[in-house]
């Protein structure tokens, strides 16, 4: 079964922009190339569209920057990130916080993604369309960890359930062929991508999302206090590459799609039609008043969620694990 999920995630948001004229800047100068290995936890996808863009259109190399994106899976990119071997990474706020929790140095500094991108998934016609309808309904999750499980215990707190009052099944990244099937009654899903691929199957869903409950934090760019402290600029300058990225993707997905061509294989084969759907879903979840910006009620609210689940005991002051600085 192919899998359908970005990593948990993902995961922006688009604003118009009107400039002003003022006095001609002095040229700055910058330094010499700076080579980035970017660990973005997943294969190559089209959802990674304004970092192909950003690439293709040479908005990194305007910045001296020369990026490599790194799809390993065994990568540790928070762990090599505190370690100073790496700069930045694409990482989720829950891997900020927990990581912060263990003096780890990294803080994000870019928030690509605006809503939660994981739901609760069901077939139309079992009208399960808000939290507590999913009382005593079996669910199937991909794994019990990560932003699934996150996304899972959110929904249910919104509805006053807890685990014990539904069926919760592991089902690996099965979740289009277990609903299909109506092997569970439900299934924890990212919205951009498993409920595209059971429409175009013939399978109506109704979606329970988490950003209709809570707001969350999940991709963005993150870096460590050691860059920040030696090299803001470069922050600054990888900042303003990846959101040029991102805007020009939100602005024209047909043209992010052909150059995520160049760098997806598997395009070539896939289905356009819901490869597109998986973009354009994607971009809604980018979509935002602010392009990259960081709201500290949703790091609060992560918090919580981690506390709740026990996943976190040790008190940390989220002002620390974010920075809105760097954006334009």
């Amino acid at each position: 079964m192919k899998k359908y999920i970005l990593i948990g995630f993902a995961i922006m948001f688009m604003t118009g922009c009107v400039a002003t004229r003022s006095p001609s800047p002095k040229p700055v100068v910058l330094d010499e190339i700076v080579d980035i290995r970017l660990p973005v936890g997943y294969i190559p996808n089209v959802q990674f569209a304004p970092l192909y863009v950003a690439i293709e259109k040479g908005y990194f190399a305007t910045e001296n920057i020369h990026v490599t994106l790194d799809y390993s899976f065994e990568t540790d990119a928070v762990a090599l990130l505190g370690a100073g071997e790496l700069q930045f990474a694409i990482a989720s706020g829950e891997q900020v916080l927990l990581a912060r929790a263990q003096e780890i140095p990294i803080v994000y500094v870019l928030a690509w993604y605006q809503k939660y991108p994981v739901a609760v998934a069901s077939k139309a016609g079992h009208k399960i369309l808000q939290p507590d309808d999913l009382m005593r309904k079996s669910i199937g999750i991909p794994v019990l960890s990560g932003a699934s499980y996150i996304g899972l215990k959110t929904i249910l707190d919104a509805g006053g359930l807890t685990e014990e009052d539904v069926v919760l099944e592991t089902i690996g990244f099965n979740q289009v062929e277990m609903l299909a099937t109506d092997q569970v009654e439900a299934v924890v899903v990212y919205v951009a991508n498993e409920p595209v691929v059971l429409e175009s199957q013939g399978y109506p869903v109704n979606l329970i999302r988490v950003d209709d409950y809570l707001e969350l934090v999940s991709n963005g760019l993150v870096t460590n206090e050691n860059t920040i402290s030696e090299n803001p600029d470069l922050v600054k300058r990888m900042v303003r590459a990846i959101l040029k990225g991102i805007s020009d993707t939100i602005a024209n997905p047909e043209g992010a799609y052909q150059i995520s061509e160049i760098y997806v294989e598997t395009l070539e084969t896939a289905d356009e039609d819901i490869q597109m759907q998986v973009l354009s879903q994607s971009i809604e979840l980018w979509k935002g008043p602010t392009l990259g910006f960081s709201d500290k009620t949703a790091w609060s609210n992560m918090l919580g969620v981690l506390r709740s689940m026990g996943l976190l005991k040790k008190d940390i002051d989220v002002s620390q694990a974010f920075t809105n600085e760097y954006l334009p």
